[in-house]
């Protein structure tokens, strides 16, 4: 067993750069197949359904759809396509240039208006287990944070378009690649620096555990520096649109923060785990924003208002 452990150890480190290159692309491509096929993968995953069969968009979020890709100014309108999807924000996948184009997934809850919520109050929530009362103090507030006014609604198919178009998906997907090469350098440099090629397995093996980590570590830090730049950058672009949509925008965010509020009181000690009493979400862990900052989004687009006027 040992004899078979040094033969694989040794084909290794004769292709080594050979393997990195295929494992990188490997995960390069692993990563991107959920926007490469997104009607295996995203529309299967996001798709809203009804008795069984999945329900249809509306002509209002169709005619709104084709709004925001007139506003944005997308070249290749024809190249993006829209669907009925669960929750209660738009979702997006996929890139105009791949083969299976863009697809935008918008929630049916962006029929409702505040005359009318009946996309919201027809359909139950569970929390813990229990069906939200609409009706209540609590329920009537999150169905208030659920309605959208054409202007937010608009800025927030416009930030799924707006991160399609920069790239989001691709950039996303280049990060573990790139960190699982550096993996490679930094091993190589670790052991250059000690003089550890002659030295015993056991001190090459503890450096390859060291660069291991700091792998691991640079893709935390990469992946969230990233991330926030997509978010920012599809907020900002979204906004330069008009300032209608910036405004719209701001709405969005008090919206969506006024939601996660009550939410956290809704689902008790676990949205006191997920949610911050500003509406924010509290870090994955100690290196890793799941999101930028909701507050940190709105005040950019507050500062866009302002510094427009």
């Amino acid at each position: 067993m040992s004899s078979n452990f040094l033969k694989i150890g040794v084909l290794l480190q004769k292709y080594r750069a050979p393997v990195m290159m295929v494992s990188c692309g490997g995960l390069f491509a692993a990563n991107m197949f959920y926007h490469t096929f997104p009607d295996l993968s995203f529309r299967q995953l996001y798709q809203a359904w009804y008795k069984g069969e999945p329900v249809s968009l509306s002509d209002k979020l169709q005619g709104l759809f084709r709004q925001v890709l007139e506003d944005y100014g997308v070249r290749s309108p024809a190249r993006y396509s829209c669907f009925a999807s669960f929750g209660f924000h738009p979702v997006a996948a996929g890139a105009a240039w791949l083969p299976a184009g863009a697809h935008v997934g918008l929630p049916a809850n962006f029929n409702s208006t505040a005359q009318d919520a009946g996309g919201i109050t027809n359909r139950s929530v569970f929390i813990n287990g229990q069906a939200v009362a609409w009706d209540s103090e609590a329920g009537c507030v999150l169905r208030d944070s659920l309605v959208l006014s054409p202007a937010a609604q608009k800025f927030a198919v416009a930030r799924e378009v707006a991160r399609l178009d920069i790239g989001g998906p691709v950039v996303s997907a280049v990060v573990a690649p790139v960190c699982l090469g550096g993996v490679w350098v930094y091993s190589v440099v670790l052991k250059q620096m000690l003089g550890l090629h002659g030295r015993p397995a056991l001190f090459r093996g503890v450096a390859n555990l060291a660069a291991l980590g700091l792998g691991a570590v640079t893709y935390l830090l990469t992946a969230d520096t990233v991330s926030q730049w997509v978010d920012y950058g599809s907020d900002q672009r979204a906004a330069a649109v008009s300032p209608d949509y910036a405004r719209g925008g701001v709405e969005f965010y008090n919206k969506l923060l006024s939601r996660n509020r009550t939410l956290r009181v809704l689902m008790g000690q676990k949205g006191e785990e997920m949610y911050a009493m500003n509406g924010n979400l509290f870090p994955a862990h100690l290196l890793k924003l799941k999101h930028a900052p909701y507050t940190s989004r709105r005040d950019g687009l507050l500062s866009m208002l302002k510094n427009s006027t």
